[in-house]
């Protein structure tokens, strides 16, 4: 019999350990709330260990997502099938993805489908990207890409919120907060990016002011997405993500890398005592 209590401070532990970012918002939620997103988080994350990993090879990604997305979308998440599909690169790989397995059991019964499906779909889209060598050409490219890493993460949020509380909210603005923050992502890491891996989530003939544009207009969905949410733990959630995305573009707009840790953790207060 699963220890849920071990579970649990496990689960943070590594949440803690993986993103400190997200760890916070996530503590404002309430119990089975608060562990279907801790899941969800560690589950995604699980699989972006697989997509980010510099010494597996491409075709490789490809093969062993495609192949996890199945097992996700499967009744039951068969983790010896797993554990077959990552053998060989088994040793390289984080403890968050190893425990796959654990974090599905962690997530709560009557969420758990909401979640693997949404991983399920995120695997599939991250194994075509993978393939693709994230290589973005046209708005509908950095559209679909965006969509599968942090769109979808949006849709998977609205599902949980319906779930948990009752709380209806617009799916398309809900995808565009998904990828607001991921805009802002990727012009934060756009040197890094480029430098390191040889890739660019740029569309061919844009300039950062259209980047920039791209991260606005769905900021602004972000911000008209929160309107319909009324729970103040679930708001306190969304909130605190889509401000540090805010004053992150503001800070790269006016010339600078990032926020300072001190502007962070004001953020946060204010947050926490809205």
């Amino acid at each position: 019999m699963i220890d849920q209590k071990k579970l649990y401070k496990e689960a943070m532990s590594v949440l803690k350990e993986t993103s400190r970012t997200f760890y916070i918002p996530i503590t404002f939620l309430q119990k089975d709330v608060k562990h279907t997103v801790a899941a969800a988080y560690l589950m995604m994350r699980a699989i972006d260990e697989i997509e980010d990993h510099e010494e597996i090879a491409n075709a490789d990604k490809h093969a062993m997502l495609m192949a996890t997305s199945k097992l996700l979308a499967a009744p039951t998440f068969d983790n010896e099938a797993f554990m077959q599909v990552i053998a060989s690169v088994k040793d390289i790989l984080p403890e968050v993805t190893l425990r796959l397995h654990d974090w599905i059991t962690f997530c709560p019964e009557g969420s758990r489908r909401i979640v693997c499906d949404a991983t399920s779909e995120m695997a599939t889209g991250m194994a075509k990207w993978a393939e693709r060598n994230w290589q973005v050409h046209t708005r509908e490219d950095l559209d679909d890409y965006t969509y599968y890493v942090a769109g979808l993460v949006g849709v998977m949020l609205s599902k949980i919120w319906e779930w948990g509380y009752g709380i209806k909210t617009d799916h398309d603005l809900a995808i565009g907060y998904g990828r607001g923050l991921q805009a802002v992502n990727i012009l934060r890491n756009e040197e890094e990016d480029m430098d390191e891996r040889g890739v660019s989530f740029v569309p061919d003939g844009w300039s950062r002011d259209d980047l920039f544009r791209y991260a606005d207009e769905n900021l602004a969905k972000g911000d008209l997405y929160m309107e319909d949410i009324s729970k103040r733990t679930v708001l306190l959630f969304c909130r605190l993500p889509l401000a540090l995305a805010h004053r992150t573009l503001k800070a790269l707009k006016e010339g600078r890398e990032k926020m300072t840790r001190a502007e962070v953790e004001a953020t946060v207060k204010e947050i926490e005592n809205s």
